[in-house]
C-alpha cells in the first residue's frame, strides 16, 4: 500500500455476518478471523532471521519488526485501551514508538529513524503480539452483544489494517534485501521450479502472438454515466465513497498490463533520455535519481531483476513492475496512448471477476502472461501488479474524513498522489475490492506498481 494508505485506518460500513466463518457464532467467527490474520504476517516472517527484520533501507520502508509492532499497536490502542477497562500496556513506551501517523492518538518515533530502535528485540515485539492477542482473545470471549456491536468494526478495520501492512512487509524486505550484494532469498519460486520441469507451453516468445513484438489489444467502451464508489455491505474505506455519478467518456482498454518485454522496447528506443516523453518533475527526478531502468533492473548481456526468490534474468513475458507513475506516464506517451483514468478502471472492471496472484498464492512476484489478450477480454485486472491511474488521489463529491484518530489518514493525503487500481502479488485476496483506491507519490516505485495502458477513441 502508499505508505500513506497502508497507515491509514478510517471509518467503516456495516459487516455482514457471512463476510467470516458463516458456520460459527459471532465471537467465534471474529477470533477466528482475527487469528488467521495475525498468524499468517507470522508466516510471512517464517524464513527471516532478527537480524534481517531491523534493516531499515530507506525511509519509505519500516523495519519488519517495526510492522509486527506496529499492527499489535493498533489493537492495543484502539481495542484494548477503548474497551478493556482492567487493561493496562505492559510497556507504555510502545505507544510512542510504534505510533505511525495517528496525531490523535499521542506522540510518535520519527519514520525515517525506526532502523535505529534496536530494543525491543524482535523476540520481545513478538512477545508482545502474543500478549496482546491473549488481552483480545479474552475481551472477545467475554463480550456480551452491545459490546461487541462497538468493537466488531473497529476490530475488523484492524484486519483490513494488518493485511496492508502484510503487503508492505513483503515489499519492504525486498527492498532491505536488495541492498544486499549476496541476494538473499526471501522464498523460493515454486511455481518457476516446477515449471523448469514442464514443456514449455503458453509462454510468450518473439515467434508467438502476444509477445513484446505483438501490440497490446484495446477493448472499447461507449460514452457512459456510471456509479463510482462503494455501496455493498461489507468493510471498506472511507475514501471509496460516496458512491456517486461520473460521466466516463467513450475510451479504450488494453486486455493485459504492459509486459517487461515491451518495456524494453522502450528502453532500448531511448526512452529514458527522451524529455518529450516525460512530464517536468518526471524529468527533472530521472535526471537526479539517474533512473534508466525500472527498480531492482541491471543489465549484464541480457536484462536481469532481483526478485523475493533470488536474482534471475527478466522474464519478457511477465507484466512489468516497480515502475513509477512518472515512467508509466512517460511509457504510455511513447507506445501512442495513455493511462487510464480511475473512473474508466472501474468501469471497466464492473464485470471481472476479482481472481488473480494474490498474496495468499506465496509467488510474490508477478506471473507470467500465457495468453496475448487477442479474445476480447480483460486480463489481470486483479492481481500481479498495482496499475497506475491518471487519476489524482482526491476526495469524491459529499466526502467526509470521519472523526478521531480512526479518521485521520485518508482524507490528510488527499494532496500530490495518484491512484492505483487492482491490487498486486502482495496484496490478500480478502482485502482488495473493484471500489479500492490505493495512492502514491508518482516517484514511488518500490511498490509492485504496473502499467496497463488506454486510448481516447480514433
Amino acid at each position: 500500500m502508499s505508505s500513506a494508505s497502508a497507515e491509514t485506518a478510517t471509518d467503516t460500513v456495516a459487516v455482514k455476518p457471512a463476510d467470516f466463518h458463516p458456520g460459527l457464532g459471532r465471537v467465534e467467527r471474529l477470533l477466528t478471523r482475527f487469528h488467521q490474520i495475525r498468524d499468517f504476517t507470522a508466516s510471512l516472517c517464517a524464513g527471516l532471521e532478527p537480524e534481517d527484520c531491523v534493516v531499515q533501507s530507506m525511509a519509505d520502508v519500516s523495519p519488519t519488526k517495526w510492522h509486527l509492532a506496529h499492527t499489535t499497536w493498533f489493537f492495543e490502542t484502539f481495542i484494548l485501551k477503548k474497551f478493556s477497562p482492567g487493561y493496562r500496556p505492559e510497556i507504555p513506551q510502545y505507544a510512542y514508538l510504534f505510533n505511525s501517523y495517528y496525531n490523535a492518538a499521542g506522540d510518535m518515533h520519527r519514520r525515517d529513524l525506526r532502523g535505529l530502535i534496536s530494543r525491543p528485540t524482535v523476540r520481545e515485539a513478538q512477545r508482545y503480539r502474543a500478549s496482546v492477542d491473549s488481552h483480545v482473545d479474552n475481551l472477545l470471549s467475554s463480550a456480551d452483544e452491545k459490546l461487541l456491536d462497538e468493537i466488531e468494526p473497529i476490530l475488523i478495520l484492524g484486519f483490513h489494517h494488518e493485511q496492508q501492512h502484510q503487503e508492505l512487509l513483503v515489499t519492504d524486505i525486498k527492498h532491505v534485501f536488495a541492498q544486499n550484494p549476496l541476494y538473499p532469498v526471501f522464498r523460493e519460486d515454486r511455481a518457476r521450479v516446477a515449471a523448469a520441469t514442464a514443456p514449455k507451453t503458453g509462454r510468450w516468445s518473439s515467434a508467438t502472438p502476444g509477445s513484446q513484438s505483438s501490440r497490446p489489444q484495446f477493448i472499447d467502451f461507449e460514452e457512459t454515466v456510471v456509479a463510482i464508489g462503494h455501496d455493498s455491505p461489507g468493510f471498506a474505506y472511507d475514501n471509496e465513497g460516496p458512491r456517486h455519478r461520473a460521466l466516463v467518456p467513450a475510451f479504450s482498454l488494453a486486455t493485459r498490463p504492459v509486459t517487461n518485454g515491451e518495456y524494453m522496447a522502450f528502453i532500448e528506443d531511448n526512452g529514458y533520455a527522451r524529455p518529450e516523453l516525460w512530464l517536468s518533475l518526471g524529468w527533472m527526478t530521472v535526471n537526479e535519481q539517474r533512473w534508466q531502468t525500472p527498480l531492482y533492473w541491471r543489465k549484464f548481456e541480457t536484462w536481469w531483476n532481483f526478485t523475493l526468490s533470488g536474482f534471475r534474468e527478466v522474464d519478457e513475458s511477465e507484466p512489468v513492475t516497480h515502475v513509477s507513475y512518472f515512467e508509466a506516464d512517460a511509457y504510455a506517451n511513447w507506445a501512442g496512448a495513455r493511462l487510464p483514468t480511475e473512473f474508466e478502471w472501474e468501469h471497466a472492471a464492473s464485470d471481472c471477476s476479482i481472481e488473480g496472484n494474490f498474496v495468499e498464492n506465496e509467488n510474490f512476484h508477478p506471473r507470467e502472461l500465457s495468453t496475448s489478450g487477442d479474445d476480447g477480454r480483460l486480463h489481470r485486472m486483479f492481481g500481479d501488479v498495482w496499475e497506475w491511474t491518471r487519476s489524482a488521489y482526491s476526495p469524491y463529491p459529499g466526502y467526509r474524513a470521519a472523526p478521531g484518530a480512526l479518521g485521520e489518514y485518508n482524507g490528510k493525503f488527499m494532496c500530490n498522489q495518484y491512484v492505483l487500481r487492482g491490487g498486486s502479488c502482495a496484496t490478500s485476496r480478502s482485502h482488495i475490492r473493484r471500489t479500492y483506491r490505493n495512492f502514491f507519490q508518482p516517484e514511488k516505485r518500490w511498490q509492485f506498481t504496473g502499467i496497463r495502458l488506454a486510448r481516447d477513441p480514433q
